[in-house]
């Protein structure tokens, strides 16, 4: 997986200290700005998907295909292989193919959320993304102007990542409810901690003599890293908040 971490701390020293202050808040206003181009297309294709896929309370053609057929895996496994793909590929790539990538990306997932309003009702929908987007900001603010170093908890929240997917799996097979409340718990818990973890590390990543390509695949791999952490968030809550139809 590309490593594009270069810690401000390398910095030359002919760079100056006002200089590095703009060129990082540049930087991570291109991060955020990406972010929420990656999900507006996310929204905008789930709301899409789910008009071609349903009308008058019944599946279309469409519907069927995505939601019942055998292509509905696809659906579910291609924003997988392409956030693969991106994360691997993104230093062969230029800058405007990957973020063509992203966008494409940002579409598939859009794509494979949007059975989410054959499930909640459209208002627990909206009202969940606040609420996440109110989250998230303040948990972003906080990685970002925190001088307390955050990499420890880095380490023991991707432990718990790992143990929450085991665990998904597993609950796929046992369909306990009661381990499926406890899963939702870890996984506000997890991307709530990984939101702060990993904007202080997309932070520690700028480099101010970085050439545009350089810095505009960083911003690119920031974008993505908290556009999941975003979207994770947003699907444990809905847990928790979005009404069943």
């Amino acid at each position: 997986m590309a490593d594009l971490r270069n810690y401000q701390g390398r910095v030359q020293s002919g760079v100056q200290a006002g200089e590095i202050d703009q060129g990082l808040r540049s930087y991570m206003l291109k991060v955020y700005n990406l972010m929420a181009i990656g999900l507006a297309i996310t929204g905008l294709a789930a709301y899409l998907s789910f008009t071609f896929a349903v009308s008058g309370g019944q599946l279309t053609a469409f519907g069927a295909a995505i939601y019942t057929s055998p292509l509905k895996w696809v659906v579910i496994f291609a924003p997988l292989a392409m956030v693969f793909f991106l994360s691997f590929k993104i230093n062969s790539m230029s800058v405007s193919a990957a973020q063509t990538t992203f966008g494409v990306y940002a579409a598939l997932v859009g794509l494979s959320l949007s059975s989410i309003f054959l499930i909640y009702t459209g208002q627990s929908v909206v009202q969940t993304f606040f609420v996440t987007a109110a989250s998230f900001g303040a948990l972003s603010l906080y990685g970002y102007t925190t001088r307390r170093d955050l990499s420890a908890m880095g380490s023991f929240l991707m432990m718990g990542l790992f143990g929450l997917i085991i665990a998904s799996i597993v609950n796929i097979f046992l369909a306990s409810s009661a381990m499926q409340f406890a899963i939702s718990v870890m996984g506000v818990l997890i991307f709530a901690g990984l939101t702060a973890y990993d904007t202080q590390r997309i932070k520690e990543m700028y480099y101010a003599a970085d050439d545009a390509t350089m810095a505009g695949r960083k911003a690119i791999m920031g974008a993505l890293t908290l556009y999941l952490d975003f979207i994770n968030l947003f699907m444990f809550l809905l847990q928790f908040m979005g009404n069943r139809k």
